[in-house]
């Protein structure tokens, strides 16, 4: 990437190579990033309250609903960024308007979820919308034919699905979820829209690793959480004993999600906007289950703990079920294709089953779902070294 010294403070907006050799995340967008932590540290919150109390259906249907508009709003920014970002004055300052926009949204997630009260939700996307009206409108302006073509069918695409979200606000409580569900696939239909005749220039290893960095935020989001119910635990109860099944466990969980994660080179695999779409859109089931792995982690505290009014079955499945979410869809989305045999195909849908049936072992769930999901990378680490080695003709060894 140029440095930003040898710049004129304003160019025009045109789009990046898809070919461009040592793309990579920039600071600007690490930053972005990390401010959607507060939002997703929200929505945790707000599940661990709902499931601890006892109202674990309704928790996770909010829960589902404003990690959308957390991740959507992510989304928007990620695939522009990849193909436009050309770091120039007026960019900068529009993406931190975005940040702003970002940071009134992880405000109002609260009462999103408790009370169904998106007024400072919708106000966030407003302000993060028209900026990325802006950045498009700047995209048709310096741009013609089929690409000009493509950023104003944004401009109206995203405006009018702005205005279609103001039925969150006007219309009465017991339809809003309707409204949501209508709004989100609307939403996930303008890009393609968008694109059918003129694909942006996303970059493949660009938008890999943001999707990867985003993983790590959140399960570092998950850590954090769930060490913070330990300590909480460990100060308030003295139930050290109690809890270090469940933190044993809880951090093998996370240290094989990352590992199953990045373990394949996805970037190679992204070769066509079809492909993209169905890969980026996925990452809903992967992102959404990586956080609530953490919130699953404090009610399992809390419940050990006897802070919270459920049973051991209905804790260790908070941890267990977002688990299994997570590694199904970790294989369906790319895992699968670096695959080779039966085996190796296997080894991650039979540890999704496996985690769940750890949900009933009591006490001692967490822990042996921690386990399994480690022997699952043990497993497939094992059966990768040996496929290598017969290819390659060597003897074959226990990895």
């Amino acid at each position: 990437m140029t440095s930003s010294s040898t710049r004129s403070p304003l160019r025009r907006l045109t789009a990046r190579g898809r070919d461009e050799a040592h793309r990579v995340a920039s600071p600007l967008e690490l930053l972005f990033d990390l401010c959607f932590v507060v939002a997703i540290a929200q929505a945790g919150v707000a599940l661990v309250h709902a499931v601890a109390e006892g109202h674990a259906g309704e928790g996770i249907l909010n829960y589902a609903m404003v990690f959308f508009a957390i991740w959507w709003a992510w989304m928007n920014f990620t695939w522009f960024a990849s193909a436009y970002d050309n770091d120039d004055a007026l960019y900068r300052v529009v993406t931190l308007i975005q940040i702003a926009g970002v940071l009134v949204l992880a405000a109002g997630v609260s009462r999103a979820f408790e009370d169904h009260e998106f007024l400072a939700v919708w106000l966030g996307y407003v302000i993060m919308r028209l900026a990325l009206i802006a950045q498009w409108l700047r995209v048709a302006r310096s741009s013609e034919g089929p690409e000009r073509t493509m950023a104003l069918r944004y401009v109206f695409g995203v405006l009018l699905c702005q205005v279609g979200w103001l039925g969150l606000l006007v219309l009465p409580e017991g339809g809003r979820a309707w409204v949501f569900l209508v709004m989100a696939v609307l939403e996930m239909c303008v890009p393609p829209f968008a694109e059918k005749d003129h694909p942006t220039s996303w970059h493949p290893h660009h938008i890999a690793e943001r999707y990867g960095l985003f993983t790590i935020i959140v399960l570092g989001e998950t850590i954090a959480a769930a060490t913070v119910a330990v300590k909480t635990g460990i100060d308030e109860h003295d139930a050290l004993g109690e809890l270090l099944p469940i933190a044993a466990g809880g951090l093998l969980i996370i240290f094989a999600a990352w590992w199953i994660y990045f373990v394949v080179p996805i970037h190679g695999h992204l070769r066509s906007s079809k492909q993209a779409f169905l890969w980026g859109y996925g990452h809903y089931l992967v992102f959404a289950p990586a956080a609530a792995i953490g919130a699953g982690l404090e009610v399992a505290v809390e419940q050990a703990v006897g802070k919270a009014h459920i049973s051991t079955l209905a804790a260790s499945a908070a941890v267990t079920l977002p688990t299994s979410l997570y590694l199904l869809t970790v294989w369906l989305l790319h895992s699968r294709y670096f695959k080779v045999g039966i085996a190796q195909q296997l080894v991650l849908p039979v540890t999704a089953l496996l985690v769940i049936c750890c949900t009933f072992l009591g006490d001692w769930a967490v822990l042996a779902a921690g386990i399994v999901a480690a022997l699952a990378v043990v497993t497939g680490t094992t059966l990768t070294a040996k496929t290598v080695a017969r290819e390659r003709g060597e003897p074959v060894r226990a990895a």
